[in-house]
């Protein structure tokens, strides 16, 4: 996980004094234990996650060490360089190597702000290129996350439809919407 964070260009400032310049995604670190833990302990982020919170830092380091950091494309969100969330493309592989799977994550602290609509922003106008054979990139959001639909409604994102009783969830079957993005769609996101 090398590469330069990616900064945004100045645009107007948002609620709290939040500007967008100063939202960027760069590589985790183990130094960001401390920031990862404020959104990985809280049950009200991981609600609609594959995994449950954290409890105990020493399983946290375990899994930056063992899956974050060798992932293919996973980045911290970072507010003036400060880990507030997360976000990550899972590539496709043999028959899928098209497509790739969007997934993110914020502190509840910062719901609402437009941040990780700026960063789903970012990785759009990143991805394909870095990945020249992604030729989709799609998101599965669970039926009761309005909030994370109208994230990629805003990026522009398509709304595909309702995949009913598509998967099990922390021993619940749940309902997802299912969102893409095709390459060509890309061109058109500011």
């Amino acid at each position: 996980m090398d590469g330069p964070s990616i900064p945004i260009p100045n645009e107007e400032k948002r609620e709290e004094g939040i500007s967008y310049s100063n939202i960027s995604l760069r590589p985790i670190e183990l130094s960001d234990l401390d920031d990862f833990m404020v959104w990985a302990t809280d049950d009200r982020v991981t609600r609609f996650c594959s995994w449950e919170s954290y409890t105990s830092r020493e399983a946290a380091l375990d899994y930056i060490k063992q899956n974050i950091i060798p992932h293919p494309w996973y980045r911290v969100i970072c507010l003036e360089n400060r880990p507030v969330g997360a976000i990550s493309v899972i590539p496709g592989s043999g028959n899928d190597n098209c497509r790739g799977e969007l997934g993110y994550v914020l502190a509840s602290k910062y719901w609402g702000k437009g941040i990780v609509t700026k960063a789903v922003k970012l990785v759009v106008s990143s991805i394909f290129k870095e990945w020249p054979h992604l030729m989709r990139l799609e998101a599965l959001v669970d039926v009761e996350n309005p909030g994370s639909q109208k994230v990629l409604e805003k990026v522009g994102f398509q709304k595909e439809g309702v995949l009913r009783k598509y998967l099990i969830q922390k021993g619940s079957i749940r309902d997802m919407v299912m969102y893409s993005l095709l390459s060509i769609d890309s061109k058109l996101v500011d």
